[in-house]
C-alpha cells in the first residue's frame, strides 16, 4: 500500500484527528497530535491491511529555539512490505507522548533514548530510565539549546580545543595525563607539557 493510500485509511477512520499529510516529502508523513498517537498506532498496528509489525525506528528531532520538539515513528510490515512514518510534536517543556512499546518492543529502547537525550517522556514505559548518559547528567544532549555542565563529579566536561594542537595541550594543565593516540606524537619534554619545559 502507498502512503496516500496509508494517509487515506487513517483520514477515513481518525478524521480530523490527523492534522496533516506531506505526501511530497522524500519519507511522506502523516502528523497526529501526541494524545492521539497511541490509537493511531494501535490501529496501523492492528487492521489486517495494514499490519505494520515493526517499529523499525523512532528518533527525536530539536528543529530550533521556540519550536516543540519532534518524535518520529517509522513503521514497516513485514506481511505488506509497505512503510510508513508518524510525526507528533511535544512542548519543549514537561513535552510526553504515550509509550508505544506495549506494540512494538523495539520501541522500547528506542523511547529510552529520546528521553535520555531530548527529555521527552513516553507515559506508561514500562522503565523510562537515561541509556546513554549517566543517570544524573544535567540536561537533554542533542537538544540545539543544550549547554554542556563544566564539570561532572569533578571531571571536566566540555573539550572545545584542538588537542591535535600541541599549543593547546600546553595551554590547558587541567587535562591531566590522559592519553590519547595522538599525543605518541608529542616531542620528549620529561613529561612536562609542551612550552612549559624549564
Amino acid at each position: 500500500m502507498a502512503p496516500d493510500q496509508i494517509a487515506q485509511r487513517l483520514r477515513d477512520r481518525f478524521g480530523e484527528q490527523i492534522l496533516e499529510f506531506k505526501g511530497d516529502a522524500l519519507d511522506p508523513f502523516v502528523r497526529v497530535a501526541p494524545e492521539n498517537i497511541l490509537p493511531v498506532c494501535k490501529f496501523l498496528h492492528e487492521e489486517d491491511d495494514l499490519f505494520f509489525d515493526m517499529c523499525h525506528n523512532l528518533s527525536g528531532y530539536d528543529p530550533g529555539a521556540g519550536q516543540p520538539l519532534v518524535v518520529i515513528y517509522h513503521l514497516f510490515s513485514f506481511r505488506h512490505r509497505h512503510w510508513f512514518t508518524l510525526k507528533t510534536e511535544v512542548p519543549r517543556t514537561g513535552g510526553h507522548v504515550p509509550t508505544v512499546s506495549y506494540l512494538w518492543r523495539t520501541a522500547d529502547w528506542h523511547e529510552r533514548e529520546v528521553y535520555d537525550l531530548f527529555g521527552i517522556t513516553f507515559d506508561n514505559h514500562p522503565d523510562l530510565r537515561r541509556l546513554l548518559c549517566p543517570d544524573d547528567w544535567e540536561g537533554w544532549p542533542l537538544r540545539k539549546d543544550y549547554i554542556v555542565q563544566e564539570y561532572y563529579h569533578g571531571i571536566r566536561v566540555p573539550y572545545g580545543e584542538d588537542w591535535n594542537n600541541f599549543d593547546t595541550f600546553a595551554g590547558n594543565f587541567e587535562r591531566g595525563h590522559y592519553v590519547f593516540a595522538f599525543e605518541k606524537r608529542l616531542p620528549a619534554n620529561d613529561g612536562q607539557p609542551a612550552g612549559k619545559k624549564e
